[in-house]
């Protein structure tokens, strides 16, 4: 059996659904040391992969996979055409499309992960580059999952509002749960000089409290920075970095750091667009706690690293992150309430006991999530179509 892969997501700066393609492919790539029912029905799986630009050096080598550049520079005549195309010439078996939609003129079979529907939910907060763009993800995502032979979602919230949303029947969704990158466990090899770098390129003094990931209205970032303004002033050895390249469309969280700085005296606030993985790791082991609040996940992987790493995590009762935290971190309830989110930061400095106790929790929470199982389930379901 032959399955095609879009891998687009692996070129350039890899957020979300890059790691999951890379994650799944690494699985993948080992994929006849593992059997199932499936697997032996068809014989031996073998996979074609599309890029777009480049690819990548650290694409896991493979007598299964066939990487393919298709040298194309638009994203949208890649994903509509051009992938259509060579997957018809390969004769793909089936085409897994992994970034949401399929290419919208493909005849053959196809799958698809949906990793949230934030563009159709919460459509007036989505990042779109232009009016057009809104249109036509919103309309080229419904079409292709409705298309779609199966779709893959991170959890249950999301496959529950894709059949809310999209009308589609449910068993026709396929529930697998992500993971944390292993490599983000790894330590590096002389650990107190690359701390010593690290706390010297970002500016960290003494302790800090953590977020990364992209900045939207709906991670509530000014609320989290004006519960951390009481913080700081009853406690000048805390700092707050932030990691994430800024898509607010209201005042940016640049001028508000800035404000909140000269008013505090200090480089309370630092922020940075991208952390790359070796310092990620470092940042998520030593913070004091990492905070992650959002109306809207699909999954929510960053308090899950978190969790894997030691931090003790501040995440919200809601959407797909209890589902991810369970009984791990402290939950806030509502994501508007300063106050709230300042006693759980308070709570945090304080009591050592609590500290503890979300740590091994986060740890044990954290081991529940797998990509080898992902990888496997995803990959049974793709050969059962």
């Amino acid at each position: 059996m032959l399955i095609g892969i879009d891998a687009h997501n692996l070129e350039g700066k890899r957020t979300g659904v890059g790691r999951y393609v890379f994650n799944l492919l690494k699985i993948w790539s080992l994929a006849h040391t593992y059997h199932t029912p499936e697997y032996d029905k068809y014989g031996q799986v073998k996979f074609v992969v599309y890029f777009k630009n480049e690819i990548p050096a650290d694409i896991p080598k493979s007598d299964l996979f066939k990487c393919k550049l298709l040298n194309v520079g638009s994203t949208a005549k890649f994903m509509n055409w051009d992938l259509a195309r060579a997957a018809k010439k390969d004769k793909v078996d089936i085409l897994f499309c992994p970034d949401y939609r399929a290419p919208l003129w493909y005849s053959g079979k196809t799958a698809i992960t949906l990793h949230d529907i934030s563009y159709e939910v919460r459509s007036d907060e989505f990042n779109w580059p232009s009016v057009a763009d809104r249109i036509l993800l919103k309309w080229a995502s419904k079409k292709t999952a409705r298309r779609a032979n199966i779709i893959f979602a991170p959890t249950e919230f999301v496959k529950n509002e894709i059949i809310k949303y999209y009308d589609v029947p449910a068993e026709k969704i396929i529930v697998t749960p992500l993971s944390i990158d292993l490599a983000l466990l790894r330590p590096p090899a002389n650990i107190n000089e690359e701390v010593a770098k690290v706390w010297s390129k970002y500016g960290i003094k003494d302790k800090f409290i953590f977020y990364v990931g992209s900045i939207f209205s709906r991670r509530h970032l000014p609320e989290v920075v004006a519960a951390f303004e009481q913080l700081a002033k009853e406690n000048n050895n805390y700092q707050f970095l932030i990691g994430g390249k800024d898509y607010t469309n209201d005042r940016s969280m640049d001028e508000l750091i800035k404000e909140m700085n000269k008013k505090l005296g200090r480089e309370v606030i630092l922020r940075v667009d991208f952390i790359v993985d070796d310092e990620l790791k470092l940042l998520y082991s030593a913070c004091a706690f990492f905070i992650w609040l959002s109306d809207y996940e699909g999954f929510g992987l960053p308090p899950l690293e978190a969790m894997s790493l030691g931090a003790p995590v501040i995440t919200t009762d809601g959407s797909s992150l209890r589902e991810v935290a369970g009984n791990a971190a402290l939950l806030i309830r509502d994501n508007l309430d300063v106050k709230e989110i300042y006693r759980a930061m308070h709570k945090l400095t304080r009591d050592s006991v609590l500290q503890e106790e979300l740590i091994a929790r986060g740890r044990e929470q954290s081991a529940k999530f797998s990509w080898k199982t992902c990888a496997e389930r995803t990959l049974e379901k793709l050969l059962f179509i």
